[in-house]
């Protein structure tokens, strides 16, 4: 207890202002204060809107990208926050060509393709082939090596709406592996029922590598409706015949880098918190729900903070470059900045619908935090039950390199595949009313972990 004859000292009133400031701040990051704001919050709209108008598509290693950069370090210096700087680095860089695709017998008939990130060249002449159809990818794995010789190897799925997402990584492997596959077997080419839900004439592009030894072959997805129609024809029992035109280019080592800008801590030697998303995007689209609204949303959200007084902890922002082909970015900033003192890592990386669920990944010490976490989400509509987290694309060298604690806020993904990678991945897509409920929750948590004084260092690995 402070004695009160000290009030009236030179010391004592010091201690006062001191205790009085103290308390306004910590009222001033009361995370229910915070969470009302938020949901009124325009900046996170404001940002998805600003990239996908104002930059547009955003193919990591390319001119476009660069634009991104500069627009993105512009806007952070603007919005007040501090140590606002690009960080460079050099990336293997794949453009894309002239694409078309028709079965030229016996039902001919065009169809709409897209090529796979690293597909190589059909050549301007194309590629006319007779389609070997597979159901699945374990199918065509059970094919004989060297059967598929002078075919264009064809696998569809079933993948479905999940609100997880889960089913990405049921299917995913259908392009992300079965091209090396599909070589290894002998094919000409490779052509997949689009990874995506929707039944658009929008085939989705996205990343996809040969393994070391492995000849690269063309490999493109067709849209979902053009996919089935190739299906049918084939149970009709003749064979079909297929051309595929793609011609895109391997341009070499060009430049990407990672934006970075900072709200900065009263305490610097408490571990930095670590909020992420990445600037990229295909070049088929705006990319407004991948990932431009997960920018907006993880700076709103630090911005709410940083309006409300300096929190005790760094909170550090990773707008991160060339996530889509190939996680360079994460890669990039994890070699940077191993040495750094993290102490959590986030990432909004699933499009911009209500979040319904917050995950943990948090040492024991931390018990009391997390309840404290899920209790001022519950307003929003979030649960807490769920499995621990793992955290997004580009902040997983960086956890894996320190062994961070890692919260993760899942967002509704029942739609989130009928957009991803697709031409249709626009603005319009924008709920503006959930992409606020995602700000308040990023809010909500940030305003609690970052004034933590809770050591968030997580036990050694087994």
């Amino acid at each position: 207890m402070i004695k009160t004859t000290s009030l009236f000292t030179p010391l004592g009133t010091a201690a006062t202002a001191l205790l009085f400031s103290t308390a306004a701040l910590a009222d001033s990051h009361d995370p229910a204060d915070i969470q009302g704001k938020a949901l009124k919050d325009s900046l996170a709209y404001e940002i998805t809107e600003g990239l996908t108008t104002e930059v547009g598509p955003r193919q990591a290693g390319t001119e476009a990208e660069a634009r991104a950069r500069d627009w993105s370090v512009k806007k952070l210096k603007a919005l007040g926050f501090q140590n606002v700087r690009n960080e460079p680095f050099m990336m293997p860089t794949w453009v894309r060509g002239t694409e078309a695709a028709e079965v030229t017998a016996p039902y001919p008939q065009k169809f709409h393709v897209t090529a796979l990130g690293n597909s190589a060249s059909t050549g301007e002449n194309g590629i006319e082939a007779e389609v070997a159809y597979f159901d699945s990818l374990a199918a065509m794995q059970a094919a004989p090596d060297g059967s598929l010789a002078g075919k264009i190897a064809f696998v569809t799925h079933d993948m479905h709406r999940t609100q997880d997402g889960s089913s990405y990584g049921t299917y995913g492997p259908v392009r992300w592996i079965g091209p090396s596959i599909a070589s290894q077997k002998g094919a000409l080419a490779y052509v997949i029922k689009s990874i995506g839900t929707d039944y658009h004439r929008n085939p989705h592009t996205g990343n996809m590598n040969f393994r070391e030894g492995v000849k690269s072959i063309p490999a493109g997805a067709l849209s979902l409706p053009d996919a089935d129609n190739l299906e049918r024809m084939i149970k009709l029992g003749k064979p079909v015949t297929m051309k595929l035109l793609m011609t895109p280019q391997n341009i070499g080592q060009q430049e990407s880098g990672n934006v970075i800008a900072e709200v900065p801590g009263r305490d610097p030697s408490k571990g930095m918190i670590l909020v992420a998303c990445h600037l990229d995007s295909w070049d088929l689209s705006t990319g407004a729900f991948d990932d431009a609204a997960g920018c907006g949303i993880v700076t709103a959200a630090a911005k709410h903070i940083m309006d409300h007084g300096k929190p005790l902890r760094t909170i550090r922002i990773l707008w991160a470059g060339a996530e889509e082909v190939g996680l360079w970015g994460g890669k990039a900033y994890a070699k940077a900045h191993t040495g750094s003192k993290h102490a959590i890592a986030m990432e909004s990386d699933f499009g911009a619908d209500n979040i319904w669920r917050v995950e943990f990944n948090l040492p024991d010490a931390a018990e009391e935090l997390e309840k404290k976490i899920a209790q001022a989400l519950l307003p929003l509509g979030i649960g807490a039950l769920g499995p621990p987290a793992t955290g997004g694309a580009d902040i997983r060298d960086i956890i894996a390199s320190n062994n961070l604690a890692v919260i993760d806020l899942q967002q509704n993904g029942t739609r989130y595949f009928d957009l991803h990678h697709t031409p249709d991945d626009t603005l319009d897509k924008i709920d503006p009313e959930q992409l606020r409920q995602n700000v308040a929750a990023w809010s909500t948590v940030l305003s609690i972990i970052a004034n933590s004084d809770v050591d968030f260092t997580m036990p050694p690995k087994e």
